[in-house]
């Protein structure tokens, strides 16, 4: 399936895609599916305010306009999970479908390296009978042509790194745009359940046990499902669910 009537955006250099698209959202300059891509960002954005460096034209750094129009508030893991498992349809393709997984909430993970991350920003509007959920901009960032990463950085990996090869970066950033609407389409056309069946389908360390950090507390659980509503299902000594941000992986 095509979305055409998309338009897929190219920037030399921003602060950030997602704010440069939040800045189009507010001001009614972006519809449904406009993507942005950035050839640098200099303040590139991930989850916990933390930096995502993307390299001088070697990495995708995108922002896609999402109008989640059929969903409330509190339906945000549903966005969430969909832009996940389109995020791994490109990515699995190129590096394949087993060693390729979703660390929750959205990351992508060959092996035990971080390939990519993604970072969802929403416009809620406000009246008289409540909010409404306007916009979400899903930032996403995938390592494509690196090899190379800044400090702090030593789990990351690059397609270039897994298969030996230069790729198009335009043009895999397209056919991303492509799969993550895609995916955000199928939310309404099909019960969640099943998209969510697959996503847990490929769940990072599934059903192994990892040490968390919540608070000052360090300890070890094994990793079984995420849930409906987002949170992470683990078990050792109790059952376990924890909200996103409550836990901090320790790798």
């Amino acid at each position: 399936m095509s979305f055409a009537d998309t338009s897929f955006i190219l920037l030399d250099s921003v602060d950030s895609t997602n704010n440069y698209a939040m800045a189009k959202a507010h001001a009614g300059l972006a519809k449904h599916g406009d993507t942005f891509f950035a050839f640098n960002q200099t303040g590139g954005k991930g989850q916990r305010g933390k930096n995502w460096h993307t390299g001088n034209g070697q990495n995708i750094a995108i922002s896609i306009v999402t109008a989640p129009t059929l969903l409330t508030i509190d339906e945000q893991f549903k966005l969430s999970a969909a832009v996940a498992l389109g995020c791994f349809d490109f990515f699995s393709t190129y590096a394949g479908e087993e060693e390729t997984k979703i660390k929750w909430p959205n990351d992508i993970y060959w092996r035990d390296r971080k390939a990519g991350g993604v970072l969802i920003e929403n416009i809620i509007g406000r009246s008289a009978t409540g909010s409404n959920w306007k916009f979400a901009v899903v930032g996403i960032g995938i390592n494509v042509n690196d090899t190379s990463f800044e400090n702090g950085l030593q789990n990351a990996v690059s397609l270039k790194q897994i298969k030996g090869k230069q790729f198009d970066v335009v043009a895999l950033a397209k056919e991303l745009q492509q799969l993550v609407l895609k995916r955000i389409e199928a939310i309404t056309l099909s019960p969640f359940e099943e998209m969510l069946a697959q996503y847990n389908a490929h769940l990072f360390k599934a059903n192994e046990t990892v040490q968390l950090k919540r608070g000052n507390i360090v300890f070890n659980t094994m990793i079984k499902n995420v849930t409906e509503k987002g949170q992470l299902f683990t078990v050792d000594r109790i059952d376990n669910l924890f909200d996103f941000g409550e836990v901090e992986w320790l790798l």
